[in-house]
């Protein structure tokens, strides 16, 4: 949008909000969400180096919490956004759009092609990096539930949508506080790690330059497989850019029928969460070809667009309604949470790399993805840590790690929130 028209906008937005004339409506929950977003994203995109580390992100996850923590956010936007977000639903809106995609619009032939060889490294570093920053918790005093529910869990899986904002919620509905209580941990987790993310990927392109191989297979130079002619088996289709009224119309429709069937099956098996029986769900339907192609691009187009235009909106949601920046102060000052947060993305790197040597892949590559963009923010993140490695082109692989690592670890988190509230007691 030209800046003038945007600019029009969020004053109108800000003279309402001023004037404590902000409509609590859903529309204008989404107008400021959308622009303010927007306008976070826009800055952090003018800043050189810095953008390439996550800042747009990072903008929009803390500055309204910020502004919020100073006094100087309108109490009618603190109000129009906590309620849009929670109490409007776009919170189950936009994470069940996400987990029917992501699930519904994986190629199946690229899963039971895929499956044997990349699955090994992609699941094994997510259950050794929860299992391992789970021990090193445990020694350190943080504790083993809480190593791997609040450091590990968010930062594995592969961004946003399916960590910390759904996690926030299976979290206090376990304990019956408020995502609020767990958000500023979450979200700092996951920042943290995007950033190492990229020095790591940036010292993987360093030691590639000097063409030195540490051990056979050590680096492939961009080339995912020592197999040659074995990487089409894990090429994605090629991303759609457009898609039809109908098409989106019957997207929406499938993943809020997914999550009413969830919500159905945890009323009555609960000790798993409403997203976990949603991600079964999905899953079922998937593995056994229950619906017919044209409703699962449907609901792929229909995730697509949610992530492609929404992301912003919701961090900004989220930085809101939950990111309390005491809370975040005290995390980023804990050494234990830092060094863990560190260390699960070390751990994530270095067991995708070691698995899939032994899988055939060549280890900085499988180190890059599945690992590291496993423990990054996903989206752009992905971008960030691929162009850092040099290696933009494995693209199509981050999305693979990014759309199965992340419901897997949506789903495994879903096992282990019972046992949070047995920690917390």
């Amino acid at each position: 949008m030209p800046a003038l028209y945007y600019g029009a906008l969020f004053l109108t937005l800000l003279i309402a909000a001023l004037t404590d004339n902000l409509p609590d409506t859903m529309i204008v929950g989404f107008a400021t969400t959308v622009v303010l977003g927007g306008l976070l994203m826009a800055i952090g995109n003018l800043v050189p180096v810095i953008r390439d580390y996550g800042l747009p992100t990072i903008l929009c996850t803390f500055v309204p919490a910020i502004l919020i923590f100073l006094g100087v956010m309108p109490e009618s936007v603190v109000v129009v956004v906590e309620n849009f977000l929670a109490g409007y639903g776009f919170l189950d809106f936009f994470v069940v759009a996400v987990i029917a995609g992501t699930i519904l619009g994986m190629p199946r032939t690229l899963l039971m092609k895929a499956g044997p060889r990349f699955v090994v490294p992609l699941l094994g570093c997510i259950t050794l990096t929860f299992v391992l920053i789970g021990a090193l918790a445990a020694i350190t005093g943080y504790g083993f539930i809480e190593g791997v529910l609040f450091v590990a869990a968010p930062i594995m899986a592969g961004g946003l949508g399916v960590g910390a904002v759904p996690m926030s919620e299976m979290y206090a509905a376990q304990t019956g506080t408020t995502p609020a209580d767990f958000m500023g941990d979450l979200m700092s987790a996951l920042v943290i790690a995007n950033i190492v993310c990229i020095l790591v990927a940036g010292i993987y392109n360093g030691l590639g330059k000097n063409g030195k191989q540490w051990f056979v297979g050590f680096n492939g130079h961009g080339e995912l497989m020592r197999i040659k002619g074995r990487s089409t088996e894990l090429s994605l289709p090629p991303k759609k850019t457009a898609a039809t009224f109908l098409s989106l119309g019957k997207g929406i429709a499938i993943s809020g029928g997914l999550l009413v069937l969830g919500t159905l099956i945890s009323v009555y098996l609960p000790f798993l969460h409403a997203y976990a029986w949603t991600i079964l769900a999905a899953a079922l339907i998937k593995i056994f070809g229950l619906f017919p192609r044209e409703l699962e691009e449907a609901s792929s187009e229909w995730g697509e667009m949610l992530t492609t235009y929404f992301i912003p909106a919701l961090l900004v949601g989220v930085s809101i309604t939950y990111v309390n920046i005491a809370e975040v102060i005290t995390s980023i000052t804990d050494p234990v949470f830092m060094g863990l947060t560190v260390a699960t993305v070390l751990i994530s790197g270095l067991t995708a790399g070691t698995l899939g040597w032994l899988m055939k892949f060549n280890f900085v590559e499988a180190s890059i993805t599945p690992g590291l963009v496993m423990a990054d923010t996903g989206g752009s993140g992905d971008v960030s840590v691929l162009s850092a490695a040099n290696r933009i082109h494995l693209m199509p692989f981050a999305a693979l790690t990014t759309r199965l690592g992340g419901a897997v670890t949506l789903f495994l988190t879903s096992l282990a929130v019972p046992f949070l509230t047995v920690a917390a007691g």
